[in-house]
């Protein structure tokens, strides 16, 4: 076996085509947005603390995580080829799974540090309990805040983490977990996109946009 033959979206050469700028427009978005986070944070010397250490790194984990796949797509889109070298694909599939590793494994540390700042006290469990967990915890602590000011505040602060937990968890368990009666080469195909491509690019948006520091730092960069 030298090489495998990847499910496309499409035969239709034209929409081989409009895939390809689909892909290509979401890459760019992504890179822009992530490439924007890292830099603005990079910059910045007020949020070189171990919050934005952890979102920087973040962003760089899905550039690679994004690049891995997308990029490969795009080319046989582009070229109206199917083909992947088994080297390749090996190289693909290990270096997906690490960056996918290393993102959840992020996340994890991000709702622990969150946990930790609202409740105060430590939990020795798995990534996927560790954060299921943490959010138990940081809701029935701020359920039992007295004043609705302080309740939002609160939330608040643990809203973009727990978009982006969602994006990246919901799709992937629904992945794996789904009958098998259900299981179509279409829809595995969509939710595969769903947990590969969209977190990377959703990410930098939410952060951007519900961090009020990283706004101001973003602001001060661009003059």
């Amino acid at each position: 076996m030298t090489e495998f033959l990847p499910l496309g979206f499409s035969d239709v050469r034209d929409l081989q085509l409009f895939y390809f700028v689909v892909f290509l427009g979401i890459f760019l978005f992504a890179l822009a947005g992530n490439l924007l986070v890292i830099t603005t944070v990079a910059l910045s010397h007020h949020l070189h603390t171990p919050m934005y250490f952890f979102l920087m790194n973040l962003s760089i984990i899905d550039l690679g995580s994004i690049s891995v796949t997308v990029l490969k797509s795009m080319v046989n889109s582009l070229l109206n080829t199917k083909s992947i070298s088994y080297t390749g694909c090996v190289a693909q599939v290990f270096l997906f799974i690490f960056f996918i590793e290393v993102d959840f494994a992020f996340l994890t540390i991000m709702a622990y540090d969150r946990f930790v700042a609202i409740c105060q006290h430590c939990i020795m469990r798995g990534c996927f309990l560790l954060i299921i967990v943490s959010y138990i915890q940081i809701f029935s602590t701020v359920l039992r805040i007295p004043t609705e000011r302080d309740q939002h505040k609160a939330f608040s602060t643990c809203l973009p983490h727990l978009i982006v937990v969602s994006l990246f968890i919901c799709p992937a368990v629904f992945a794996y977990l789904k009958p098998t009666s259900i299981s179509t080469s279409g829809l595995d195909l969509v939710v595969a996109v769903l947990y590969s491509v969209v977190p990377p690019m959703m990410n930098p948006i939410i952060s951007i946009m519900r961090n009020k520091q990283i706004k101001g730092a973003l602001r001060k960069l661009t003059g």
